[in-house]
């Protein structure tokens, strides 16, 4: 049987100290990456943001920026105006992930290239076999009996 303590301590080990794990719990989820990947170039309001987003809900995002904001990631800046005007920044450290930010997104347009080339792969050859078929296909009657040659 394994030492218990060497186990415990891989679990350990996984859960505290596991650097991916560490990133992705940082910036992981539906939602994060592209918040911090629409801050890179400039501050936005939350307004901008949701137009930006789609299919983002008011309160999801709240909940995104405000965990950002809680790992440092964000900065959100209160301006003493009528009505209130509130701007989400990266802060110094969440600047740190643009590279890993354009590389994902650079990693992203590379995916769909390729992904759009093998449908159309597909769909070329289904054409080819549909009109293959087409032709090949002689219906002959006899009686009420159809046969295909």
């Amino acid at each position: 049987m394994k030492n218990a303590s060497k186990y415990v301590k891989k679990i350990d080990w996984l859960q505290d100290e596991c650097p991916i794990k560490a990133t992705v719990d940082v910036i992981g989820g539906r939602w994060k990456p592209l918040i911090l990947f629409y801050l890179l170039d400039r501050p936005k309001r939350f307004s901008e943001l949701r137009k930006e987003i789609p299919g983002v809900t008011a309160q999801m995002l709240t909940l995104q920026l405000r965990q950002l904001e809680a790992d440092e990631i964000v900065a959100r800046k209160i301006y003493a105006e009528v009505p209130t005007r509130v701007e989400y920044e990266l802060t110094a450290y969440g600047q740190t992930l643009s590279t890993l930010l354009r590389n994902m997104r650079k990693w992203g347009e590379q995916h769909l290239t390729r992904r759009n080339k093998k449908d159309e792969k597909k769909e070329t050859r289904s054409r080819q076999i549909s009109v293959s078929l087409a032709t090949d296909m002689r219906v002959r009657r006899s009686g009420s009996i159809l046969f295909l040659s």
